[in-house]
């Protein structure tokens, strides 16, 4: 029992039963070592026990990978002191009223949508989708206790899609020094004065200690915080939204060249490119045998997709590499000519952008800094009282575009 409450971390509860549900969950029985609490009326200490409420159930961190659920049943009080004999339940520091998870679920929860959505985050979690909007109500307040954070160090501002179609968004603002994750406001737009606003709140000792600033593509993250910032800081325009735009463009031109080939094939020649859109997806060294298969099917009818394809991974291959800024900016234009002399349209809104920020995106190079550096993090995580200007309200599903990065998947 003793090894299991250290892997709860959870202070003032002593274990009764821990059971395994039929789904496998881990189920663990406790209760308060705390005795007493103070009258909801007169705010004295009482400790007479008159009972306990009924059962709650509290999602709460994995354990060995297992869904773990904490139940408890709250102690009662009865204060003598006040007229009618009141009762009073005793309430805890690791979970919030009405709440279905713990302050260290829900802390994760919140971790868990930088460089997501929340619906995402649902399906990645299997919980409810009122249950992230939950923890994001049940964490925001109107301050950040800027005494509680020593250093800031890089900055992260990365939305999150509230309604389907992306016209909704939210901003959650992190921070991260030394590998501790601070979540440090959820803004309800995204508008530059919004976003400057907060960054100008912070207090001059924590601006000082700045050093990058990591970015979606947004001009008014990028122009918000230059302005705060000035040259003091560099500014690092995020890596995975680089991938998803220029993946995009690969994406477009295979629906294009899929819906071409619908037309031109035979029925049965065009049920043999079914299941093409995740191995696409891919570079090539993470492919396994039916799926190049599969691709060289593809790119025998379509050579553009092909070409395409290489080029993908070839930028993909240079932000793999381990190089400097300089480096990766001649990299860069060599591909740039290659994308232009292959005649390819489907990268023109990816060269848009890289004609007006390029040096944000090189700067990626100078210490492979992004928005996303929580990820795969098992750092304690640490949630402030932080700002927002909005809840979350809405519920709708998004579809999930799957990119292939440095190994592994990543759905936003």
């Amino acid at each position: 029992m003793d090894i299991i409450e250290k892997l709860l971390d959870v202070p003032n509860i002593e274990i009764e039963s821990i059971e395994l549900t039929e789904e496998n969950d881990v189920t663990i029985t406790v209760r308060s070592t705390i005795d007493g609490t103070r009258c909801r009326k007169c705010g004295r200490k009482i400790n007479k026990l008159h009972g306990h409420d009924e059962a709650i159930m509290l999602r709460h961190l994995p354990i060995l990978g297992r869904k773990t659920y904490i139940r408890i049943y709250p102690a009662r009080y009865r204060c003598i002191h006040c007229e009618g004999k009141p009762t009073t339940t005793q309430k805890l520091h690791w979970y919030k009223e009405r709440s279905s998870c713990t302050i260290a679920y829900d802390e994760h929860i919140l971790l868990q949508l930088v460089n997501s959505t929340v619906s995402d985050v649902s399906i990645k979690e299997d919980i409810g989708y009122e249950t992230v909007v939950g923890a994001i109500r049940r964490h925001i307040s109107d301050v950040v206790n800027w005494d509680e954070i020593e250093r800031l160090n890089v900055i992260g501002l990365d939305e999150i899609a509230l309604k389907k179609g992306h016209k909704d968004f939210v901003v959650i603002v992190t921070a991260c020094d030394c590998g501790n994750i601070t979540i440090l406001a959820v803004l309800n737009d995204r508008k530059k004065s919004t976003v400057k606003a907060f960054l100008s709140s912070i207090p001059k000792r924590l601006k000082k200690t700045v050093t990058t600033v990591c970015s979606d593509m947004y001009d008014g993250y990028i122009n918000a915080a230059k302005e705060v910032f000035g040259d003091d800081v560099v500014i690092v325009i995020d890596r995975f939204h680089v991938a998803k735009l220029y993946g995009g463009g690969l994406d477009n031109l295979r629906k294009k060249e899929i819906a071409r080939l619908k037309k031109e094939l035979a029925e049965e020649e065009h049920k043999n490119l079914k299941g093409v859109m995740w191995p696409l997806r891919k570079n090539a060294r993470d492919l396994v045998d039916g799926e190049l298969e599969v691709l060289g099917r593809l790119f025998k009818y379509s050579p553009m997709l092909e070409i395409a394809y290489k080029l993908r991974n070839d930028l993909t291959d240079i932000f793999n590499s381990d190089i400097s800024r300089s480096e990766a900016q001649v990299k860069i234009d060599d591909w740039i000519d290659k994308v232009i002399k292959s005649e390819l349209t489907c990268f023109n809104n990816f060269l848009s952008t890289l004609d007006t920020r390029m040096s944000e995106i090189v700067n990626y190079f100078i210490n492979r800094q992004t928005s996303g550096f929580v990820e795969g993090l098992n750092n304690k995580i640490k949630v402030t009282k932080r700002r927002c200007y909005g809840i979350l309200n809405t519920k709708h599903l998004f579809q999930r575009i799957h990119l292939d990065l440095n190994g592994y998947s990543l759905f936003t």
